[in-house]
């Protein structure tokens, strides 16, 4: 078995399903630190909803340079992901256990085999081996791994990165592993996502009696022109990474369970999944101007869950897509579609994200599964990717001497 499996296995049966580790981050730091690797712990959250986080760096050697001017800037790439799972549902209507890894028809079951442990033990298994043969890179290399990516992602990714913005943590390339690929391992990778910003509407009327329809006010009739008008708006044309910005509702709340009652009120969700062309503040404008003009009275209260974030093709999209090529021959596609990630706050302090991991047709699914020719291939991009950054620096710091 090969050394991603093993560690693979060994994540996936410890049931960490959010905000639980369970050892998972003590695992990672045992197998990081002999290499060099400076392990922080930066737990964070009450002791009822505990975060368990891992920040593991390795900082390379600056090389003597013959000149202050040809001083290479070594930068910093980062692997990101999450140990905590979600829920297993029912378990009798899993096949196997969900936390004791099993092999049927060439793929692992389990939870987290997808989302996303098995991208946690390849690339760390590719770090190991990138490390092996290029002993001293020109590349910072670190893990950035949390327990609350499932969950309310309060106290993970989203708190260190404000504990980084702080000390002024300077962060160049990052890789998030979640699940990306559609039906091979590299045939897609996100360089971006759409924001989220939900909405909880409360129309009020007046209740009253069914059959004196005059006495009372309907706040379902009253909103529902404006949702149509809601419903029906352009809200941008998106472009050319992404699609354009969708109003979508998720729930409608109102009345009081009896049919000869007219409510007083009805509460509607919503949620925006929003591109660059949109922003939060200008979305909430135009939902409020709108409201007004159809005379409700109505209360309206905001979650912006994430903005949007887009990496253009640049050094880390070119040494993914080298990796992907010369890994797998697949002419990787660009992609912003899906729901969101901790790319989203990862990207306020650090240029370059993408993200890149396993086809995801099982995620969060019974009998979540990957295939196991998907493991070494995903490992060996990552490590590729390692490879081309660190010729990517080699150039630079040979271009740069030239010059000076």
């Amino acid at each position: 078995m090969s050394p991603t499996l093993q560690l693979a296995e060994a994540l996936i049966s410890r049931p960490s399903v959010t905000p639980e580790d369970l050892g998972c981050l003590e695992l990672l730091a045992e197998r990081l630190a002999p290499l060099g690797f400076a392990c922080e712990r930066l737990d964070s959250g009450p002791e009822s909803f505990r975060v368990h986080n891992l920040w593991a760096k390795r900082t390379a050697k600056q090389p003597v340079a013959q000149t202050a001017s040809a001083q290479p800037a070594i930068k910093t790439v980062v692997f990101a992901g999450h140990t905590d799972v979600v829920p297993t549902g029912p378990v009798e209507r899993w096949s196997s256990q969900p936390f004791i890894p099993t092999y049927r028809d060439g793929k692992l079951f389990g939870r987290g085999a997808s989302d996303m442990k098995t991208s946690i033990a390849a690339f760390t298994v590719a770090v190991e081996e990138f490390l092996a043969a290029t002993p001293e890179p020109l590349l910072n290399i670190a893990l950035l791994l949390t327990s609350d990516e499932e969950g309310p992602s309060l106290d993970g990714t989203r708190a260190v990165v404000e504990i980084f913005k702080q000390r002024g943590e300077p962060l160049d390339y990052c890789i998030v592993g979640e699940p990306t690929a559609v039906q091979q391992t590299g045939d897609m990778i996100k360089n971006g996502r759409r924001g989220t910003l939900s909405g909880r509407l409360a129309v009020h009327g007046i209740q009253g009696h069914i059959a004196y329809p005059q006495l009372a006010r309907n706040p379902i009739h009253q909103a529902l022109p404006a949702l149509a008008e809601l419903a029906a708006t352009r809200w941008d044309e998106g472009n050319a990474f992404f699609q354009p910005t969708s109003w979508q509702i998720s729930n409608i709340h109102g009345g009081t369970g009896a049919s000869n009652v007219i409510p007083g009120d009805v509460v509607i969700d919503f949620n925006f999944r929003f591109c660059t062309e949109s922003t939060a503040e200008g979305l909430k404008q135009r939902v409020q101007t709108l409201l007004d003009r159809h005379g409700l009275e109505y209360e309206l209260a905001w979650t912006l869950g994430g903005e949007p974030f887009l990496t253009t093709p640049g050094e880390l999209v070119v040494a993914v897509q080298a990796a992907i090529q010369a890994e797998t021959g697949l002419e990787t596609e660009l992609s912003t579609t899906g729901g969101t990630s901790d790319g989203r706050f990862i990207s306020q302090i650090c240029p370059q994200v993408i993200e890149l991991g396993p086809p995801n047709a099982s995620i969060h699914k019974i009998d979540e599964h990957i295939a196991v020719a998907d493991v070494e291939p995903l490992k060996n991009i990552y490590r590729r990717t390692l490879e081309n950054l660190h010729q990517q620096a080699l150039a630079a710091t040979t271009t740069q001497g030239t010059a000076a």
